[in-house]
């Protein structure tokens, strides 16, 4: 019953562990907005994605089903 998800087109709940874990939240969340073609979202969670940007995916990926997106640049 678990649609695609936010990370590289994974199911649901495989998104969600990926995000809990901190190392693959931070690899996971820049590799997709530089795939996504937003570079300046992509380094900004390169540079801040062991702080506050990580509780905000959990959070995000538990409630909406997707990533935190603060810019679309």
């Amino acid at each position: 019953m678990a649609g695609k998800s936010d990370y590289f087109g994974l199911g649901y709940v495989v998104s969600l562990i990926l995000a809990i874990i901190p190392v693959t939240s931070w690899v996971c969340g820049f590799v997709t907005r530089f795939m996504e073609g937003k570079i300046v979202a992509g380094l900004v969670r390169l540079i801040f994605g062991f702080t506050i940007v990580w509780i905000l995916d959990i959070i995000f990926m538990a409630l909406q089903k997707h990533i935190f997106r603060l810019i679309n640049l």
